[in-house]
């Protein structure tokens, strides 16, 4: 996947061109269940390498399968890009790394459902019509209802804390991923900020288990699968999107992302949900439908 000769910085970024078919809408559902399949492929490696070695070996393959199909030259985009694609990475790396940690602790298909208090919170702050206040509401109702602060049975706290830091880590990433495609061309932006976002678990994967561990063929392979799906096909397909759509719609459109994980934590990891959750997740989907069906197209920059 060769880059354009000409500087990126200099030229009108340009998209992946085989996915110039596809609609973008698509393209967040595919990225969604690739995403959360390899989210719970990732927790089988908790028991050996601790959710920070996990998170590590899923973020050091896809660095390296996004540098080696991007190749981004970074002599050819100026310290202000750099910074970006620099702070992308930081909020890229933290993301993943606390929501390891806290799936360690959470459900999958509970952990996803609060993680969404991230891209509500860009709808919020991207919104231009009440309506979409409607949509936001009842998705907020559900993650509290999911979280259940206040009863006995509410998640565990510390998991609870982990992921809600995951959670603003995600609206950040938002922003900065679709601040990013108006500057790179293709994944070149996200490639930049994976070879950036692997540092973030380090120090905790250092802690967490042995290099020997880290290393051992078995760790490797689902190191790599974890990488592909939860990384490399995910975050491509929604940086892709994200040239196409205002951001408080993909914001609220990624929280079919709940139903999808649990669904995936059901399959993989044999986690059940209760009547309670299942009605929570309901609610942060009805919010999702509601904000597509009555979003209102995107205005493309000539």
């Amino acid at each position: 996947m060769a880059v354009s000769d000409r500087a990126p910085a200099e030229a009108v970024a340009a998209g992946i061109p085989w996915l110039e078919p596809v609609p973008p809408v698509a393209m967040v559902i595919a990225g969604a269940v690739s995403v959360q399949f390899g989210a719970a492929l990732g927790a089988t490696l908790f028991d050996t390498l601790g959710p920070g070695g996990a998170s590590l070996l899923r973020q050091v393959f896809a660095a390296a399968i996004l540098l080696a199909l991007w190749r981004p030259r970074v002599r050819w985009y100026p310290a202000s890009a750099l910074r970006l694609a620099l702070a992308f990475g930081v909020a890229l790396g933290l993301m993943n790394l606390f929501f390891y940690e806290a799936l360690d602790r959470i459900p999958l298909g509970i952990c996803v459902t609060i993680e969404f208090i991230g891209p509500v919170a860009v709808a919020v702050a991207f919104s231009r019509r009440a309506l979409d206040l409607l949509w936001i509401a009842l998705a907020v109702g559900g993650i509290v209802l999911l979280a259940n602060p206040f009863g006995a049975n509410g998640v565990d706290r510390t998991g609870l804390l982990l992921i809600l830091a995951a959670g603003a880590c995600w609206a950040v990433y938002i922003v900065l991923a679709q601040r990013a495609t108006r500057i790179f061309d293709g994944s070149t932006g996200l490639a930049l900020a994976a070879a950036v976002a692997w540092l973030m678990p380090l120090a905790p994967a250092l802690s967490e288990t042995s290099p020997g561990d880290l290393v051992a063929p078995g760790a490797l392979a689902v190191g790599l699968a974890v990488a592909v799906l939860s990384s490399v096909i995910p975050y491509s397909l929604e940086s892709e999107s994200l040239r196409r759509m205002p951001a408080n719609v993909f914001g609220v459109l990624m929280s079919l992302e709940p139903a999808v994980a649990a669904l995936a934590g059901f399959v993989v990891l044999g986690q059940r949900l209760s009547a309670r959750d299942v009605v929570a997740i309901a609610l942060v989907i009805a919010a999702s439908i509601g904000v597509t069906r009555t979003a209102t197209p995107p205005v493309v920059d000539a």
